[in-house]
């Protein structure tokens, strides 16, 4: 289901927003930015995609250890 929403921007954003996304796209393209602030379910399922994923994670350890290392070595 979809609701209509009126908000106000810029005209010099509105004349934008027509140019670069298109005259009948313009929701789609504001809900597609709005969307990961207010669904937490997707958000929390983004982060189970990114905990799969083992290289990325091997190398986020990595740079977690670095710089706890690096903060060591500062306090010494």
């Amino acid at each position: 289901m979809q609701k209509k929403l009126t908000i106000t921007i810029d005209e010099d954003v509105y004349a934008g927003l027509h140019q670069v996304v298109g005259r009948r796209k313009i929701s789609r393209f504001i809900e597609s930015l709005v969307r990961p602030y207010v669904m937490y379910g997707d958000l929390q399922e983004g982060y189970r995609q990114m905990a799969a994923d083992t290289v990325r994670e091997a190398e986020a350890m990595e740079w977690v250890e670095g710089t706890a290392e690096d903060i060591q070595g500062e306090a010494g």
